[in-house]
């Protein structure tokens, strides 16, 4: 049924453009408005009051970065909510994760936002300050509004089931000790630590085919090539992720001096970041895997893979260079942070230094098609002050089919002498390990997944982190599983972990 108070965003700047002329005074209020609260009815009854038309811009769901199951209501019906209001005049749907396309589409003569945002530190995301400059460049002012304050995010979190009822307990429980704020200040001392990311760099390239079916001849399948895309994966990810909740970061690494290589780097890598060795005799490792087109809510469809390794080791003279860079820059960091696939750049000697010269040693080693049998945590390292595994590597670890993931699990803990330990289920939960904590279990966060490629990484990469910062397990896990949250929505490594969208995630999962 048409609703004459909905108005399209293509059409949007237009429509507000003729009232403008008309003479009327247009006042906006921007937001999620995911569940209609008297909070809600105060603000937008004091903000109309500023003006002759209330227009409300409501974030499109698929840019609303408040952890799983939210929105909780989809688009359509938060627009009718609102519409439903006689304080609201107009109501449109923003396609974008920001107010600031909202506040040039509608230009409005006044904008409102809540009292709680008087104070621009207390905005998690820092977009108040883009609000606030989008307003002064169209000329308009900035009013604070709302006398009545309520939560939509603690309302539904305490009386809605957005995500699972465990999902719900272990963050409850954890809200006890750990507020959204704490969480909030815990990510961003993470800033503080100087990290060392050492390991195989990786390229994962996606080659996206239309499958046309089997060829008449052959039974092969036959397919027509769309496009493709290269990818920062292995350490090069783990990197990426780090940079982005600290700048003080430092990638030692082995490549090739393939001529297409540089052009990669010189957009995934930092200058003053890069200790690369490049070794001409070296193939870049390149892992291609052909997939078919990303279907809406659908998990990625891969259809077979091509990896581009070196059988043979680096020669003993790359092997001093990397020696000699790893020395060089472990002097100045706080954390070291290893992740080892067993592609040619870790050997014995490597793991030694590293071993005795880390002051927090982070290992994730990973079994994978290339390494599977080879590349076991007990057999290739002495100690770690923490390690991530999933479920087959601790199988290969522990030499069971079925091992009592628990008992196995502390029993390698302590083989290692870690104070932390995680392992990873995908999606029936991580158990997380801490040398005088009740062992944590923690659910999945998302269920709906795009990709699990490069999961574990962002896991890995945040948790280690917090762990560096002495986190109680349960937080450390917390942080990590946000991480893998996210992770699962990208396709392999195309983007790194948003330290904005994982605090704002957490916060509103904390929210009770």
């Amino acid at each position: 049924m048409f609703n004459h108070k909905i108005i399209p965003f293509s059409e949007a700047e237009s429509f507000f453009g003729c009232l403008r002329r008309e003479g009327k005074t247009i006042v906006q209020c921007h937001g999620t408005f995911d569940l209609i609260h008297p909070g809600h009815i105060y603000h937008f009854e004091e903000a109309k009051s500023h003006g002759d038309v209330l227009v409300a811009t409501v974030t499109a769901g698929k840019f609303v970065n408040k952890g799983p199951g939210r929105p909780f209501f989809n688009d359509d019906l938060r627009a009718k909510f609102l519409s439903s209001l006689g304080s609201v005049d107009y109501v449109v749907l923003i396609p974008f994760p920001t107010a600031v396309e909202a506040i040039e589409c509608v230009r409005p003569h006044i904008y409102c936002k809540g009292r709680e945002y008087e104070k621009p530190e207390n905005d998690v995301t820092g977009n108040i300050y883009e609000d606030v400059s989008a307003v002064k460049k169209i000329g308009a002012k900035i009013v604070y509004v709302g006398s009545v304050v309520f939560s939509s995010t603690r309302i539904l979190n305490n009386n809605f089931s957005a995500v699972s009822g465990e999902m719900s307990e272990f963050c409850r429980n954890l809200s006890k000790n750990l507020t959204p704020e704490q969480l909030r200040d815990e990510v961003d001392a993470l800033a503080g630590l100087k990290v060392l990311v050492i390991g195989d760099i990786i390229l994962d390239r996606y080659s996206c085919l239309k499958v046309q079916g089997l060829t008449s001849k052959n039974r092969i399948i036959s397919g027509r090539f769309l496009r493709e895309e290269t990818q920062a994966g292995g350490s090069l990810a783990v990197y990426r992720h780090v940079k982005q909740f600290t700048s003080k970061v430092s990638l030692v690494g082995l490549v090739g001096a393939e001529p297409w290589l540089e052009e990669y780097l010189q957009v995934w890598l930092d200058p003053q970041d890069d200790w690369l060795v490049r070794d001409p005799s070296f193939t870049t490792v390149l892992k291609q895997r052909f997939v078919e087109p990303l279907s809406e809510g659908k998990e990625l469809h891969k259809l077979f893979s091509v990896n581009y390794i070196d059988a043979n080791p680096p020669s003993e003279t790359v092997k001093k260079r990397i020696l000699t860079l790893l020395g060089e820059r472990i002097r100045d960091c706080d954390v070291v942070l290893a992740a080892d696939f067993g592609h040619g750049f870790f050997h014995e000697e490597i793991r030694s230094f590293v071993e005795e010269q880390a002051p927090f040693f982070c290992l994730n080693c990973q079994t994978n098609s290339n390494n599977h049998g080879f590349n076991i945590i007990n057999r290739q390292y002495r100690r770690a002050n923490v390690f991530s595994l999933d479920e087959q590597e601790l199988m290969l670890a522990c030499g069971s089919r079925t091992p009592d993931f628990g008992k196995e699990m502390e029993a390698l803990r302590q083989q290692l002498g870690a104070g932390y330990a995680w392992l990873t289920r995908g999606p029936v939960e991580t158990l997380g390990l801490h040398d005088g904590e009740v062992p944590c279990k923690m659910p999945s966060i998302e269920k709906q997944v795009t990709d699990t490629v490069g999961a574990g990484d962002a896991f890995f990469s945040v948790a280690s982190l917090a762990a560096a910062r002495r986190m109680s397990v349960g937080a450390a896990t917390f942080l990590g599983q946000l991480a893998g949250a996210q992770a699962v929505k990208i396709v392999g490594n195309a983007q790194p972990i948003s330290k904005q969208q994982l605090v704002k995630s957490g916060m509103s999962l904390l929210n009770f």
